[in-house]
């Protein structure tokens, strides 16, 4: 099947609309990579590559300073709400806040500041929504580091127009609980597993999350569970079962410290770590962040959720989450971006770039 083609010379929010309406669920992100390729391929002033089913364009202008605009591909599963529909005010359609509306924002970018003055690196990057392991730019950052060099990354996630520094670290654990295997009528010859997570539900009930400044923006925590396993069958006690729960914590604490608190909370639990990705400070004193702020303006808020920002810090680099759409918004049946939003992003980030 040929790439469906898009206009990136066009107006921004059909160029969102056609992005829509090209399903790339996780690990499904070829076709639309296909077509941004293609359509990255026919802009002269580009050179662009894939790597897998991740896009990067880059200038070669020999500008000072060089930064990465970044979004990725996928989507979160379709629920009913493809193709887009488009009204006088809103695009409505799976990933129109998740990012595509974001990516139709960067692709106009790429075609219309042929010179920027500095020098830009697209990434239009697979699998964000899916584990760890899967992200294409992660990928990048461990098969091709030279790629991600720049002095600032700002990567497209929904944030309402506004710029959203740093962002939550996010741990996955399992709590399980052991007990004895017997029958229901005679229950009282074996010990409930299931009812032995009495005391960590009650934990989670009770908990309340810290609320901390860092670097001038408060950062909410939070700790949920998110699954429950137990049970064999409806006339057996059960012998095993396990709670997960899911820890967003900020960007002042490092991952070994979220463990800990994790592991004291459900202390007399066996507690395993089943992934866990460290938060990102603002950073917003470092001297390209502070500039990009100043250029988009307004007063940037705390990104209350895990981003690729982390990578990016982690690695030395400044970045911030700067993208279209109501971040409440995304992975709902129902999700939109408001069309005056879209092209006042995409009228920013031009002017940013030609300033």
């Amino acid at each position: 099947m040929s790439a469906l083609p898009l206009d990136l010379l066009g107006d921004v929010v059909a160029l969102a609309r056609a992005l829509v309406d090209i399903p790339s669920e996780s690990r499904h992100e070829a076709a639309i990579a296909d077509s941004v390729g293609a359509a990255l391929h026919e802009l002269g002033h580009l050179v662009v590559e894939r790597f897998d089913n991740t896009v990067v364009a880059r200038t070669n202008l020999g500008r000072p300073e060089r930064v990465i605009i970044a979004g990725h591909l996928d989507t979160v599963p379709a629920a009913g709400n493809l193709p887009a529909t488009l009204t006088d005010t809103r695009l409505y359609g799976l990933g129109s806040v998740d990012m595509k509306s974001s990516v139709a924002v960067a692709l106009h970018l790429a075609a219309h500041v042929a010179e920027p003055t500095r020098d830009i690196t697209f990434i239009f990057y697979e699998c964000e929504e899916i584990e760890a392991a899967a992200n294409g730019l992660g990928r990048l950052q461990t098969q091709h580091p030279d790629v991600l060099s720049a002095d600032l990354a700002i990567v497209m996630e929904p944030s309402n127009g506004v710029v959203e520094a740093g962002c939550q670290g996010t741990l996955r654990a399992t709590i399980s609980a052991s007990g004895v295997r017997a029958h229901t009528a005679r229950a009282w010859t074996g010990v409930n597993a299931i009812h032995g997570l009495a005391g960590a539900l009650d934990a989670l009930a009770a908990y309340e999350p810290r609320r901390v400044f860092v670097d001038g923006l408060e950062y909410v925590e939070g700790l949920q569970a998110v699954g429950i396993k137990g049970g064999v069958a409806g006339n057996v006690v059960p012998d095993s079962a396990m709670l997960t729960v899911n820890h967003r914590f900020a960007p002042d604490r490092s991952p070994d410290e979220a463990v800990a608190h994790v592991r004291e909370l459900f202390a007399g639990y066996d507690v395993a770590i089943v992934d866990c990705a460290p938060a990102a400070r603002p950073g917003l004193d470092r001297r390209p962040a502070a500039d990009f702020v100043r250029a988009i303006g307004g007063a940037p808020q705390p990104k209350l959720g895990w981003t690729d920002v982390a990578r990016f810090v982690a690695a030395g680099t400044p970045a911030l989450n700067f993208g279209v759409g109501d971040p409440t918004l995304a992975h709902t049946a129902d999700e939109f971006v408001e069309v005056a939003e879209l092209r006042n992003v995409a009228a920013a980030m031009t002017s940013w770039l030609l300033s």
